[in-house]
């Protein structure tokens, strides 16, 4: 699979689509790709120029590793629907007899195992990429900062949705204390960076609509 690869259009064609993939998580790690890289706008906008001469260095290093991070989303975009198939597979799989039931359960537990690991990568990616929409809002270039507000709003929400798509999986999981770690995990990432991404946008937004 390679969602990536096409279109704006394509992508969001098949995304509303009856299509089982793409689906939440994809999108979401799209989403997250496309905030990461506005933060990484801001870094180019802001390096080489005089008034910033003091933060170009910091502004390359944090803009390699948005780079990196922004990256990485794009890889997840692909890998949520790899990791959803097998899913949806163990869905279709028969039930009718106690044999089939079983082996049902056993293949529906490891898909959905699989299936929360992707979006829970996506959290983790979100999270990294608005602590540097912190730094750009701060630092960069004034000129950009909006831009800087609007990437830390959009890695909020797709950390919000990678979320959904990890709370979706361990509410259909046997193994409940599994599951109980994911959500705790998962419930952590929002805790710490739901607040921060609030923040920054508060922050740009009242420097923007001052007198």
């Amino acid at each position: 699979m390679a969602f990536v690869k096409g279109s704006c259009e394509e992508f969001v064609e098949v995304l509303a689509s009856k299509a089982a993939v793409p689906g939440g998580g994809g999108a979401s790690a799209l989403v997250g790709a496309v905030g990461t890289a506005l933060g990484s706008m801001v870094a180019a906008l802001t390096v080489g120029k005089k008034q910033y001469a003091a933060v170009e260095a910091e502004m390359k290093e944090l803009a390699e590793r948005a780079q990196q991070i922004q990256r990485e989303l794009l890889l997840l975009v692909d890998r949520d629907a790899e990791g959803f198939e097998p899913l949806a597979k163990a869905y279709g799989m028969p039930k009718e007899t106690a044999a089939q039931q079983a082996e049902k359960e056993v293949v529906m537990e490891a898909a959905l195992k699989e299936a929360c690991s992707v979006p829970l990568a996506i959290m983790g990616q979100c999270g990294a990429a608005i602590e540097l929409q912190q730094v750009f809002a701060a630092k960069g270039s004034v000129l950009a900062v909006s831009d800087a507000g609007v990437g830390a709003l959009f890695c909020k929400a797709a950390l919000q949705g990678a979320s959904l798509n990890v709370f979706i999986n361990t509410k259909a999981m046997k193994d409940r204390v599994y599951a109980e770690a994911i959500n705790k995990e998962a419930r952590n990432l929002l805790a710490q960076y739901e607040p921060l991404a609030d923040e920054i946008y508060s922050g740009v937004a009242a420097e923007l609509i001052k007198e």
